[in-house]
């Protein structure tokens, strides 16, 4: 089949295609990441591109804004080449670096003390400097033996195993060394293994890394593991999020495609690898001195990081290929460490309750404490955790989407030019944005969209079922899709478009908050307490770490709690790496804490539902959930029965699979 050249502005980029071929695949190609939240498939309307010349044949872009359209923008997935090709894929089209969540508030692993407090320090790998006895006439047993016999006697390590290379690389080592050698073991579960062998004795520091893999953003730490001090972090977007914003649409991408499995395991281990190069050239570190990795993310991430078929993570009864799944040689993911480095999976504990959040339950130490303590980590997915030392409950809410900003009409990740945060003056209705790096607005992220709501209910814009209310003011007017508020002018935004948030939007928030409130109010009912019991909420999270606390209450999203019981604690999963990385007792809890937590799976009966159905109001149709706001919410659940009717709908996939972008 002929191929056609396509130069891609203002980039000046150009990449030889077959023809028929998408425009969406050609710039992944030329390696331009735009964004596409649903996967390529036509229905998020955020690929949007100008053909300046060329030939194409175009399908129907009716998720394409009648003001791009007007500003003879398509969508790239919409369009196949048929001849060479002109394109220029304008700013808010494109993936930019990721506003990253690296670590935490907390200070558990910024000071050694904190660490030793807590639990023994007690790394997966160790360096031994050993001292083998020389062979002679006598003794001339084998040098593995002698080895097994110095770390033994030595070291108390019993049984040991060794990698082939460094069989291969011990004799020479030895006789080198004049028979003193240094080793790295790595101990999992009380097994040793020698992953390193080099002669004489060094007092290099030993180094490993622990691994977020989330579906929105990568995170690499980078630690010394004698001492638990972190040397570096870096993190990036995963570029999964070419596939699809969400796991759904990554998974239904290699489900549609005979190479999708391995193209997004290759996109994810792209991103890893080109964070670590980074890490390590920065640190002087070489390659070969990382023996072990560890790490964490959702089920959905983790088949895929492991080129594990993810097809029935979405299909009833949500079953995953394996929740613990076995330790890896680094050289069998290609990654770019030492060939025999352990590379270490955190286990999930279902479909949609993933190793991040076992990290994290691992990280604060829930099950430390007899105080009832709510753990809540929102991102592209929504997981909960309830209890205490005697008991944990976890479930999983179809809310990630929206607070990621698919499924909305302005909306964007958290990237440079999203509005994060935002004021509404209560008698002009003018709105007054801040934005991630300060500079003219693009699009509105969830933080920013949280804040929104908060906003639009307290200036009296919208009512309490997230309608528009009737005003003689500019920034309300019918849109395209409905009635709509205008956030930003055309001329004051980065993109040159009105910034808007629509009905449709505040109805999808409402989806996504009332998810989070009912996923809550679901497992205390459960266990027959109520929300004034809860004694401690951590909030979890790249997105949950910038919510306002104040803004999530008030419109119903987190429990109407006293504000000191609210904890950010960052990026947990990556804390539970670390934790898993400095001891080898946290590997063996974390595995207990997978297998004692009791998944609630809220498909299953009515109960979920009606939480649901009575969480699609701000904040709440019983505003006795919420005494804290009964003054700026007049009203009772009586008087929204009115407007419950044919408000109320069954998410996508509640309780099972989160919704995909175009289902939010």
């Amino acid at each position: 089949m002929e191929k056609h050249l396509i130069t891609f502005m203002p980039d000046n980029v150009s990449v030889a295609v077959r023809e028929g071929t998408n425009l969406l695949a050609a710039a992944k190609q030329a390696g331009i990441d735009m964004s596409s939240p649903c996967g390529g498939r036509g229905t998020c309307g955020k690929c949007a591109v100008k053909v300046i010349s060329g030939s194409y044949d175009s399908r129907e872009d009716a998720h394409l804004s009648e003001d791009l359209k007007a500003q003879g923008l398509v969508l790239a997935c919409k369009i196949k080449v048929r001849g060479p090709m002109t394109v220029e894929v304008p700013t808010q089209s494109r993936l930019t670096e990721h506003k990253v969540l690296l670590g935490s508030k907390r200070t558990r692993f910024t000071k050694e003390n904190d660490f030793f407090a807590t639990r023994k320090m007690n790394p997966i790998c160790h360096r031994y400097c050993l001292r083998l006895d020389p062979p002679d006439l006598v003794d001339n047993q084998s040098d593995w033996d002698r080895l097994q016999n110095a770390l033994r006697k030595q070291h108390g390590l019993k049984d040991a195993t060794i990698a082939i290379s460094c069989l291969q690389a011990l004799p020479a080592a030895a006789r080198l060394g004049n028979w003193d050698i240094t080793v790295t073991v790595g101990t999992l579960l009380g097994v040793p293994k020698v992953l390193t062998v080099e002669p004489g004795h060094t007092t290099r520091p030993t180094y490993g890394l622990a691994v977020d893999i989330g579906t929105t953003t990568v995170v690499v730490a980078l630690l010394d593991t004698a001492t638990g001090r972190i040397l570096d972090k870096a993190g990036t977007y995963n570029k999964q999020s070419v596939y699809g914003s969400d796991v759904i649409s990554r998974i239904i991408y290699t489900d549609d495609h005979p190479e999708g499995l391995a193209l997004l395991q290759k996109a994810v281990l792209d991103t890893l690898n080109e964070l670590i190069d980074g890490l390590l050239a920065k640190n002087g570190i070489d390659p070969r001195e990382i023996p072990v990795l560890v790490h964490g993310g959702n089920t959905v991430m983790t088949h895929l990081f492991l080129g594990i078929p993810a097809t029935w993570l979405r299909l009833e009864p949500y079953a995953p290929a394996v929740t613990a799944p076995p330790v890896l040689r680094a050289k069998e993911l290609e990654l770019h460490i030492n060939p025999d480095a352990l590379v270490v999976t955190i286990p999930s504990v279902a479909a949609y309750v993933g190793g991040d959040i076992t990290a994290g339950v691992l990280a604060t130490q829930i099950t430390r404490s007899e105080e009832l303590t709510l753990f809540i980590d929102i991102g592209t997915n929504g997981e909960l955790v309830l209890g205490n030392n005697d008991w944990l409950v976890t479930c999983a809410c179809s809310a990630g989407p929206a607070f990621e900003g698919s499924g909305i009409a302005c909306g964007m990740r958290a990237m440079e030019g999203a509005i994060d945060s935002l004021e509404i003056d209560r008698e002009t209705l003018e709105a007054h944005c801040g934005t991630i790096g300060k500079i003219k607005p693009r699009g509105i992220c969830g933080s920013g969209l949280i804040c929104a709501l908060s906003e639009l209910k307290r200036a009296g814009i919208i009512d309490r079922a997230g309608k528009m209310l009737p005003h003689q003011n500019q920034r309300i007017r019918l849109g395209s899709e409905g009635m709509e508020y205008v956030l930003v002018w055309a001329d004051e935004s980065g993109s040159k478009q009105d910034i808007v948030i629509t009905e449709g939007d505040i109805k999808n928030l409402l989806r996504a908050k009332g998810a989070i409130l009912a996923g809550i109010r679901t497992m205390l009912n459960l266990v027959q307490l109520e929300m004034q019991d809860i004694a401690r909420v951590y909030i979890a999270g790249g997105f949950g770490n910038y919510l306002n606390i104040s803004d999530s209450v008030r419109i119903g999203l987190l429990p109407d709690l006293p504000r000191e019981k609210f904890e950010y604690v960052g990026n947990s999963c990556i804390q539970g790496a670390m934790t898993v990385l400095l001891s080898q007792e946290g590997l063996a809890e974390s595995l207990d804490l997978a297998n004692r937590m009791t998944y609630l799976e809220l498909s299953n009966g009515n109960q979920f539902m009606d939480e649901f159905i009575s969480a699609l109001f701000i904040p709440h149709t019983d505003l006795n959930l919420f005494p804290s706001l009964q003054t700026e919410c007049p009203g009772s659940a009586q008087a929204l029965r009115g407007e419950q009717e044919g408000d109320a709908e069954r998410p996508t996939g509640a309780g099972g699979p989160p919704p995909s972008s175009q289902e939010s």
